[in-house]
């Protein structure tokens, strides 16, 4: 069935997050935790995994069945970002728990407003990464886009609500709060993702119109 193959692609690209995330953690370097992040989205792309906040940048227009897609993925990506998570608890590698720990008290600890914001300049990085990966003609450019689309949101510290489930989960800080979190950041990561998009349809349109007006 669609719906297995479809949360079992979601549960990869939840859990592939989780190992550059993990090495993210371990860095000291943030830009070089940042270029290690990336291989989450590399891997996802090209294995054509599915990726909650890659899919919902092209949900405009799409029905139901679409929506219904999309609260697939979110929840197999969740499972895979929360089993990664566990995992990392069950590790020697107490240095990234102990970070993640941290890292939850600067997120759980921000503005509702603040993490919505940062979320929208995240997905619109991530559909810079994705949409660059799927158009761009050249080879080096489709690797090009997904590298500096996520090492540049990661260093910036925008808010990636997979990457979130994860660190919440290795930190172990889940509660109501929590999940308010997650779910603002969903929220913006919906409306980062589908924002480029939309203006980039309405600028075509009204290229459109002109074209044909001039044409007269």
């Amino acid at each position: 069935m669609k719906i297995i193959s479809d949360a079992v692609y979601g549960l990869l690209a939840g859990f592939v997050i989780t190992l550059g995330a993990t090495a993210y953690l371990l860095l000291e370097s943030t830009l070089a935790g940042a270029l290690m992040f990336t291989l989450g989205l590399f891997a996802i792309c090209t294995f054509g995994w599915n990726l909650f906040t890659g899919k919902v940048c092209y949900s405009a227009g799409k029905g139901p069945k679409y929506i219904g897609f999309l609260a697939v993925v979110w929840l197999s990506n969740f499972a895979g970002a929360a089993a990664g998570g566990l995992l990392l608890r069950f590790t020697r590698l107490t240095a990234a728990v102990e970070r993640a720990n941290a890292l939850c008290d600067t997120k759980l600890g921000d503005s509702l407003a603040s993490v919505f914001l940062l979320a929208i300049c995240c997905n619109v990085l991530i559909y810079i990464a994705v949409e660059g990966y799927r158009s761009n003609p050249h080879e080096l450019g489709k690797y090009l886009s997904i590298f500096f689309g996520v090492t540049v949101f990661v260093v910036c510290g925008f808010e990636h609500c997979i990457a979130n489930m994860f660190y919440i989960t290795a930190a172990w800080r889940w509660s109501g709060e929590a999940l308010v979190f997650i779910l603002v950041n969903t929220a913006g990561n919906v409306l980062g993702g589908l924002l480029v998009p939309a203006l980039s349809s309405i600028a075509r349109r009204c290229s459109d119109r002109a074209a044909a007006h001039s044409g007269r």
